[in-house]
């Protein structure tokens, strides 16, 4: 079990590095580049994985297109939200907006899908939205630099990973991880190919060293090791569990931005850190049996 947590936490713990990574790129390369390229060394990467492991059989009709939806909420909204954010707000703050997913996914599930919502999840609900609006308050006090439009941006960055979770739920036991991630960032690619298309001249930049290493990493971590870590752990730990380990994405967020970035961690970002902890952990606790 210690082997299982340790997965749960390193891959959250890599999805909260990757926030400050993202900064630094999207302030070097155009977004739809930075997209086009995570999922073509995604892909890169995960076609030898999936035949060698899974045969990488082509799925069914509906769970291509439901790939594909996946694909367009869950990358190209997803990755075109944080991004764009990153330029306006700070790592720090986009790490913590972030930590709202678990209760975006818990309402979209109660409105999309009719899923009865606890008690305990509408108070996690309403405190990420607490979290969100201390956090914006940041620059008040001196706090930090971020601003609400970075922070908006981000979040719309959420909403698009909560409807790629959803719909994620479909497919889940049907289409195995490997092959399901693979056709996944086939489509994403694809989508994001004629967005990237102008910015390709940018791609000139990738001859420093330094940022073609965060490219590759950034695209290697996200997109196929987080994922690998995650089901690792998941088939030992029971999945209410291992959602109290998303507490580790916006915790490594914060740590990333002030140790790499040098941004500042105020006494209003330590007011919002802890009602999103406290919106994750609600969130995601297992209920009593």
């Amino acid at each position: 079990m210690p082997l299982a947590y340790s997965q749960l936490a390193l891959a959250m713990a890599l999805v909260g590095a990757n926030v400050a990574v993202a900064k630094l790129l999207a302030e070097a390369l155009p977004i739809a580049l930075i997209a086009f390229l995570r999922c073509a060394i995604a892909v890169a990467v995960l076609l030898p994985l999936a035949r060698m492991l899974e045969g990488a059989a082509r799925p069914a009709g509906w769970a291509l297109r439901n790939l594909a939806l996946q694909a367009v909420f869950g990358t190209a909204i997803y990755n075109a939200g944080l991004l764009a954010g990153l330029r306006f707000t700070t790592a720090l703050e986009g790490g913590l907006v972030l930590a709202t997913l678990p209760a975006v996914v818990a309402i979209g599930s109660f409105l999309w899908l009719r899923d009865k919502l606890s008690a305990r999840q509408w108070v996690a609900a309403a405190l990420a939205g607490l979290g969100m609006a201390a956090i914006t308050l940041a620059r008040v006090d001196g706090g930090g630099h971020g601003s609400m439009i970075g922070n908006g941006l981000i979040f719309l960055g959420v909403c698009g990973e909560a409807i790629y979770v959803l719909l994620a739920k479909r497919v889940a036991g049907v289409v195995p991880v490997f092959t399901a991630s693979l056709w996944m960032q086939v489509f994403s690619a694809a989508v994001t190919l004629p967005f990237a298309v102008p910015g390709m001249g940018a791609m000139a930049a990738l001859a420093e060293p330094r940022l073609l290493a965060l490219l590759l990493f950034h695209s290697v971590t996200a997109s196929v090791l987080c994922l690998v870590l995650w089901y690792a752990g998941l088939r030992r730990v029971p999945a209410g569990i291992a959602g109290v380990f998303t507490a580790f994405l916006p915790a490594s967020a914060a740590i990333t931005a002030v140790l790499f970035l040098g941004e500042h961690f105020g006494a209003t970002h330590v007011a919002g850190f802890a009602l999103m902890m406290a919106s994750v952990v609600l969130a995601t606790w297992p209920p009593r049996t």
